[in-house]
């Protein structure tokens, strides 16, 4: 019997996530050696501080402070050291040295992903990223391996489990923004400096990701239209509640043909984040709490959906440690590394290229005629309503009456959107243009 060969692996950094994968491939390593074919020995884990607390008991011995050496000794690196700079060097001296590498850097991929594809395919080593989008969730190697076959036309993606928490605390209890923060905050689902999560950056870093994979070509941060939350009231929550809808941050990718293009421009990509209104029956309006879920529409396989936990320690170093075992197996059995499936290059459009449905609220003069004069406005800049709804207020002390209209519209480009509010806020019978919302999935 042919003896099992040993593959060093090195670990740099050790936070919630690397802490876990570390235990797990020091207590599971008989099973882990089954599965790839090799052990799989954590020859060290790379820190700035050997001293500091973690949530895990780990023998000291393994920890360094020189993660450059570490990176180059080793079979397999797993990256969950975040941010740009050093992560960034340490992935091209493995990959240089040999080395396949696991990585759940978003922020590094979305802005510098080619650079260490081109890299990893010349050294003919594998670049794995599962843990980047949506935590535990398996999706990026279902996109690549098991829909490349498809054709992919669209992804809808709540991959940021920190603004759902929050928008389902409003959907749930009425709560304003800065409140659902806080108490996302007070559980640990949001840091405290939660800028990346609120203001859409962390989820447009995995939209472009999702783009990529999904669309077979390469798309980065600065391709992604981002808009975050911070803006959502929570009399905008009710009054999509009242409505029927749910509000969720969504990540969406999907192709614009000419025909559909609100620009009148030619085909390609449009990558964008934003608040954007559910039916309640749709699927992904279904996801509370910080859970994650991917919506994939596809020309043969349908409508799919991938549900799970999106963050956390153990759920992320499940699908750190499957990249893991599958860089294993390719070391093991040999031939090149699988990193990404570009074929072509497929343009990133703007904003304005795609179309969608849109909720407007308007508070306006209780007047006769004001609903004509308005739906007038609509017909004129091309822009066709599917749902008014009018709700009258009477102001006991002033005698004054006013009444809210919700809107929803059919599908309509963001130019003749934009049009068509600018001209209705030139109404003397308009008080405010109270919301303007994206809807998907009517």
């Amino acid at each position: 019997m042919s003896e099992v060969r040993t593959l060093k692996v090195a670990l740099l950094g050790c936070g919630n996530v690397g802490a876990q994968v570390a235990r797990i491939l020091l207590d599971d390593a008989d099973a882990l050696a089954a599965r790839s074919g090799a052990r799989l020995e954590l020859s060290g884990i790379a820190v700035r501080n050997i001293d500091g607390e973690r949530d895990v008991e780990l023998p000291r011995e393994l920890f360094t402070t020189d993660a450059d050496t570490l990176a180059k000794d080793a079979d397999l690196v797993i990256e969950l050291m975040g941010g740009i700079e050093p992560a960034r060097s340490l992935i091209l001296t493995a990959i240089q040295n040999g080395a396949c590498v696991v990585t759940g850097n978003k922020a590094l991929l979305a802005q510098d992903g080619p650079t260490l594809y081109e890299e990893a395919d010349k050294a003919g080593v594998q670049l794995s990223y599962e843990a980047a989008v949506a935590g535990a969730i398996p999706i990026l190697r279902p996109i690549r391996d098991s829909l490349s076959g498809d054709r992919i036309t669209r992804v809808l993606g709540i991959v940021n489990g920190t603004t759902n928490f929050i928008l389902d605390q409003m959907d749930s209890t009425g709560a304003q923004f800065a409140d659902a923060l806080a108490e996302a905050q007070r559980l640990g689902y949001a840091e405290a400096d939660p800028t990346a999560d609120v203001e859409g950056y962390d989820a447009a870093a995995k939209a472009a990701i999702l783009a990529s994979l999904s669309f077979h070509s390469r798309f980065a941060l600065e391709d992604v239209y981002c808009e975050g939350i911070t803006k959502v009231s929570a009399e905008d929550i009710a009054a999509a509640k009242d409505a029927g809808f749910v509000i969720k941050l969504l990540a969406i990718a999907e192709k614009i043909t000419k025909e559909n293009n609100g620009n009148g421009g030619g085909e390609g990509i449009s990558v964008r984040v934003h608040p954007t209104l559910l039916p309640r029956e749709h699927p992904l309006a279904a996801v509370r709490g910080a859970f994650n879920a991917v919506f994939i529409e596809a020309e043969n396989a349908g409508e799919l959906m991938f549900y799970g936990q999106g963050a956390g320690g153990t759920p992320t170093a499940s699908a750190v440690l499957g990249d893991l075992v599958s860089a294993a197996r390719r070391v093991v059995l040999g031939g090149p590394g699988r990193t990404e499936t570009t074929t072509g290059h497929v343009p990133a459009l703007p904003v304005s290229a795609s179309t969608t449905s849109y909720y407007v609220g308007l508070d306006v003069a209780d007047q006769p005629g004001v609903l004509a004069r308005i739906a007038h406005i609509f017909a004129e800049h091309g822009v066709s309503i599917e749902i008014m709804r009018q709700t009258i207020h009477r102001d006991a002390a002033s005698k004054n009456e006013s009444a809210e209209l919700k809107i929803v519209t059919h599908r309509a480009s963001e130019a003749a959107l934009a049009a068509t509010v600018e001209a209705i806020k030139g109404l003397d019978v308009i008080n405010s243009v109270t919301s303007v919302l994206r809807v998907e999935g009517v």
